[in-house]
């Protein structure tokens, strides 16, 4: 296994995997729009056969949670359509597929981190559809990995982190939500991982194990007022904005798609069947921090 295909290129994700997986010797095969896109199934074929991949990871998605309220056809077609083709073509040649999924499939009203055989129960159109782009991609190739990860963060595209530094550049005061909770993830620490899981099926082959669903995000969790605290903390230390951060409600700040209130997941799964443990956000933040400071 050598040549790992990576849709959803120009992604915070597909960008992490263009430095993870030649770190690990794979060579990454990034595709995105306009040459492969979802909702046209036949550049997504062409893409296939033209690079006659060993394993797939698909990073694509409808991630725009509250627009897919307004567009759940759309959302559909990218998170679950998109899956289902994706594995049909993986189980034609015989390779894994690692699919991407989201914490969102969970309602946030457990209490604990939620282990994989919780059961899902997502309350917006993003987290049904990416349900069923997990469904779809299990039951479309046996060769199946689903990894669900949460508030994912990068140097690159649109984000959280990147969010407040700019709107923080711009004001004294930030008001952020806090009574959500969840596991802040550092886009290059998640394709870190995703390569770490390939190079294990690559050293041991395909395991029947290695099927299935797990979660993978940083271990620990945050609320997103405390995220925000630590990200101006970092910020001022090098010599960027430090605005005052507020903490609200989620009922002070309504949103068209509802967020699961506390969607953190436990981690252990990952370790122990693939042996691979993503850092602590707050390392994660400051590996983020740091390239954002590099010259570009």
């Amino acid at each position: 296994m050598r040549r790992i295909l990576v849709t959803g290129q120009g992604g915070q994700l597909a960008t992490g995997l263009a430095d993870s997986l030649p770190a690990q010797g794979f060579e990454a095969i990034l595709v995105g729009q306009p040459d492969f896109e979802f909702d046209r199934p036949e550049t997504v074929r062409a893409a296939f056969a033209r690079h006659r991949p060993d394993a797939v990871v698909n990073c694509a998605a409808w991630t725009a949670v509250d627009a897919a309220e307004e567009d759940e056809a759309g959302a559909f077609r990218a998170n679950a359509l998109g899956p289902a083709l994706l594995a049909g073509l993986c189980a034609g040649a015989g390779i894994p597929l690692i699919q991407i999924g989201t914490d969102y499939v969970y309602d946030g009203r457990k209490g604990t981190p939620y282990v994989e055989t919780d059961m899902p129960n997502p309350l917006s159109t993003y987290g049904r559809t990416k349900l069923a782009g997990e469904w779809a991609a299990l039951a479309g190739n046996p060769m199946t990995v689903i990894l669900r990860t949460a508030w994912v963060f990068s140097p690159v595209g649109r984000n959280f982190v990147k969010t407040m530094l700019a709107v923080g550049a711009q004001r004294p005061e930030l008001r952020v939500v806090a009574d959500q909770h969840g596991n802040p993830t550092a886009a290059p620490d998640l394709a870190d991982a995703i390569a770490a899981v390939l190079a294990r099926v690559q050293a041991t082959g395909w395991q029947p194990a290695y099927r299935g669903v797990f979660h993978a995000t940083a271990p620990d969790g945050t609320d997103w007022h405390a995220f925000a605290v630590a990200i101006f903390d970092a910020a001022r230390a090098m010599g960027g904005p430090g605005p005052s951060v507020q903490a609200i409600t989620t009922a002070d700040y309504p949103t068209k798609a509802v967020r699961p209130a506390d969607g953190r997941l436990d981690t252990s799964r990952l370790a122990e069947v693939f042996g691979v443990t993503l850092p602590p956000w707050r390392q994660g933040l400051a590996r983020v921090m740091r390239a954002l400071r590099a010259p570009q």
